[in-house]
């Protein structure tokens, strides 16, 4: 706190101003909470439906938490879509996780997912924003076999600092 004060009376900033500049930046610790975030409420959202519980509310929930709707849009290419590859609003994305406006939605997070982890991967960071990239793996309920995915999430902070998803491209590895 102490050198962020320092470093607003060098530059002009007001301290409050310094605080929120520093709150903005993003972090490599961020960025890997968020993933497990994602990870967990994948997961949760697929108990919800083994459990005969309200996995369209826990869906929605991990919609607003984690993605930047709210904030001013999301770019999402979800993995298996292909007629309509871009989700563009809230109740597109919705659709994608449990099913419903659009056809070709059977309910990605409702397979269900009984674990959800990051592999190998990069992150960059650039203040304001940060970007990773690699893979993740999918084990449904019924089986051991992971379904291996390559992703692309995009990260802004919230007006209360709190990450969200702002890109996220995924696909299935390239079969010859």
């Amino acid at each position: 706190m102490k050198k962020m004060v320092i470093a607003a009376l060098v530059t002009g900033m007001t301290a409050t101003a310094a605080q929120a500049a520093q709150v903005a930046i993003i972090t490599e610790e961020e960025v890997l909470a968020a993933q497990q975030s994602w990870a967990e409420g994948i997961v949760g959202i697929g108990q919800a439906y083994l459990d005969k519980g309200d996995y369209t509310a826990a869906a929605s929930q991990h919609i607003r938490e984690l993605y930047a709707y709210e904030q001013g849009g999301v770019l999402f290419k979800p993995t298996l879509a292909s007629d309509d590859q871009f989700r563009e609003t809230f109740d597109e994305a919705l659709s994608y996780f449990v099913g419903g406006d659009i056809a070709e939605d059977s309910g990605f997070a409702i397979k269900p997912w009984r674990q959800v982890r990051f592999g190998e991967q990069q992150i960059i960071l650039n203040g304001e924003t940060a970007f990773a990239m690699g893979n993740y793996y999918f084990t449904p309920t019924d089986s051991d076999a992971e379904t291996k995915v390559e992703y692309t999430f995009g990260y802004i902070k919230d007006d209360d600092g709190r990450l969200r998803i702002s890109v996220h491209h995924s696909s299935v590895p390239f079969q010859n």
